[in-house]
């Protein structure tokens, strides 16, 4: 990332540095990913659609622990290396809105939620801006190479009530305190960063 882009990585101290976290990022520009991947103070073990697992990107991203999952449906197998890579004190990245949009944490789904109270892995939010200020020449689809894209890390916090319940009415209330959290830290880097998006 650092050799086609100009990253600029903001408050990731704010990462613990051991044990299980799920970092929850926007997603708006096909660099989010891979930009993140590229400038987190951890490994991070991503759940990416089975679509991207093709030719000699296959073993590549399995090698790197990326996890395969099959959007169609509820994939079992990627819920569960999902939980055994939080459980063995890893971080897990998750697209809160399930695919790229707007990526202004507006339409959550309720996996993000369903980790967190299952691991009981703290969320860090994640704000990566900047990815869409102006096409590049060669890809549109990804900012122009050298330019600047800011990585900003928020505080960690828990996503349940503390009472451990992990009923599909905590799941909701989960979600609703998740969003309202990711929405503020994403405000908070527009202000910080001077970008929109």
């Amino acid at each position: 990332m650092y050799g086609l882009w100009k990253p600029r990585v903001l408050g990731a101290w704010r990462v613990p540095s051991a044990g299980p976290v799920i970092l929850a990022v926007n997603h708006s520009h096909l660099v989010d990913g891979p930009m993140l991947m590229g400038t987190a103070p951890r490994p991070v073990h991503f759940l990416i659609k089975k679509e991207a697992f093709i030719g000699p990107l296959d073993p590549f991203l399995l090698g790197i622990g990326q996890l395969k999952v099959d959007r169609s449906g509820t994939d079992r197998t990627a819920v569960t290396g999902a939980l055994g890579a939080l459980a063995n004190g890893g971080v897990l990245g998750i697209f809160p809105e399930g695919t790229r949009g707007e990526g202004d944490f507006a339409s959550l789904r309720a996996g993000l939620a369903y980790f967190a109270l299952r691991s009981g892995a703290p969320i860090v939010p994640v704000a990566v801006l900047g990815g869409g200020d102006r096409p590049g020449r060669l890809v549109k689809a990804l900012p122009p190479l050298r330019g600047r894209v800011d990585v900003v890390f928020g505080d960690a916090f828990d996503a349940g009530d503390g009472t451990g319940r992990r009923t599909r009415g905590a799941l909701d209330e989960a979600t609703v305190r998740i969003q309202k959290r990711l929405t503020a830290h994403l405000e908070n880097a527009r202000r910080l960063t001077g970008r929109t998006g």
